[in-house]
């Protein structure tokens, strides 16, 4: 497996040299710029996994070096370096789309996880049910960008719910595992953010409103399925007879 190829634009000469070396050392590529108008012509004549950018440079700041990189890849992971450590600065460098913020000075070995952390989200490979955005339930149909799920049974009227935005975001966690088992705790990272005691009584929660939402269609089901996880189970119309 090749080795991730890191940009690093900074300033400081030999700090960046310093830093280079250490990243080098546990086997990542690095290509080291010493100001923004290098480090874009840099990224344009290459190929990089992540880019760490120093804030405060000369000829082309960070942030703009970032827009601009943002421009032509909107998914390249970036990571700010900087001795400020302003509130404004950090929400400009998030707003700009970073991955990470790091300030000056700092453990090396920090950066090294945060780094290893960054990489590691930006190379996992998308679930292709993400990109579903509309789902058949049964007799019910749910749009999950507008929140909306439809109950329309043949010959009567359609009734529509309005989700709230954590409710949608489960429900369609369910639609994606329609008839498996949705895992409790991979609910509860990617909506969220931590598995504990206190989120998974939410969720329980939000099980309990969905199952409400739900209930006109006997042939859909929610199944607890102890010590794992639940089931959104959605017989035909054969089965159920």
């Amino acid at each position: 497996m090749a080795n991730n190829r890191i940009l690093l634009v900074e300033d400081d000469q030999n700090f960046g040299d310093v830093l280079r070396s250490y990243l080098e050392m546990h086997e990542y590529e690095v290509t080291l710029a010493t100001d923004g108008a290098q480090g874009l012509e840099s990224y344009n004549k290459g190929q990089y996994d992540l880019c760490i950018f120093d804030v405060m440079m000369p000829r082309k700041d960070g942030f703009t070096l970032a827009k601009e990189i943002r421009e032509k890849d909107t998914e390249m992971p970036i990571i700010f370096l900087t001795a400020r450590t302003m509130k404004d600065d950090v929400l400009q460098g998030f707003k700009i789309g970073a991955d990470d913020y790091i300030t000056k000075p700092f453990n090396s070995e920090e950066l090294l996880y945060r780094i290893q952390a960054v990489l590691k989200r930006s190379q996992q490979k998308a679930d292709p049910r993400e990109e579903i955005k509309e789902f058949p339930i049964g007799k019910y149909h749910f749009n999950f960008p507008l929140r909306i799920l439809t109950f329309d049974p043949s010959g009567s009227e359609e009734e529509k719910a309005k989700l709230s935005p954590k409710e949608a975001q489960l429900l369609r966690m369910f639609a994606m595992y329609m008839n498996d088992i949705l895992p409790r705790s991979e609910a509860l990272t990617k909506i969220w953010g931590e598995d504990n005691y206190f989120t998974a009584r939410s969720m329980d929660v939000f099980v309990t409103k969905l199952r409400k939402y739900l209930s006109k269609d006997e042939n859909i089901e929610i199944v607890n399925i102890h010590g794992n996880g639940f089931q959104l189970l959605v017989r035909s119309e054969e089965e159920a007879s």
